[in-house]
């Protein structure tokens, strides 16, 4: 798969008044961001509604997602649970429809140790094979952290090729891009903090204001990853 860079949209879940998910308007979306210029779209992450949709619904949004995509851009499907073996088969539903990538959050709740951390990350890209596996730290909203030193042995892991880093920590962030290997991807997950993280030589921005701006955000982007500051 070829490097996602630029602006990749932590696209919204559009959902009836009773709370199912409005299929149709996401296949809006889809079409809206690539006309837009989105350069990636994230599917069912935390603005996705991941904690709250049904597993059923879950796989059926990544479905129609790439579906309507087309390929004309790469969809990254959020299959993060706190269960592994949930993860798992979500990201083999992922992969077996055709996601580009997935997107993989630290397990939440049950707080897992740093050696758990990467023994679950491991497990989840040993088992998909091929379908590239981006790290999502969010400890923020998982409570549990992902430490420099598990970033770093994950990165080792054959199929893992990035990490969404939404702590707000441009010190950390300018850490993880110094000491990385080449070709690892460090992105933020924290529309404040993006440009700077970018500057810093970031890869681009999984972002929640692209859903309301996505050709300003794809801009930015671009402008960013660029280093031109104009």
């Amino acid at each position: 798969m070829k490097p996602i860079t630029g602006s990749i949209v932590a696209l919204a879940t559009p959902l009836h008044d009773d709370g199912s998910v409005d299929y149709p308007t996401l296949r809006k979306l889809v079409d809206w961001h690539i006309a837009e210029g989105t350069d990636c779209i994230g599917v069912v992450g935390t603005t996705g509604e991941s904690p709250t949709v049904n597993v059923e619904e879950h796989c059926e949004i990544i479905r129609v997602s790439v579906e309507q995509a087309k390929k004309r851009v790469p969809i990254m499907a959020g299959c993060g649970a706190n269960s592994t073996a949930e993860a798992i088969e979500l990201a083999k539903f992922a992969k077996q429809v055709g996601a580009d990538c997935q997107l993989q959050v630290v397990p939440y709740y049950n707080k897992p140790t740093q050696e758990g951390q990467y023994r679950h990350f491991k497990a989840i890209a040993e088992a998909v094979g091929d379908l590239p596996t981006v790290l999502y730290n969010v400890p923020g909203r998982s409570v549990a952290d992902m430490a420099h030193a598990t970033v770093l042995r994950l990165a080792q892991v054959p199929g893992i090729v990035g990490i969404k880093e939404a702590t707000g920590n441009i010190e950390r962030a300018q850490w993880l891009i110094k000491e990385v290997p080449k070709g690892f991807a460090v992105y933020s997950g924290d529309d404040p903090t993006a440009v700077a993280l970018m500057l810093c030589g970031g890869q681009g921005n999984v972002s929640v204001t692209a859903n309301v701006a996505p050709r300003l955000m794809h801009e930015l982007c671009v402008a960013a990853v660029a280093g031109d500051t104009r």
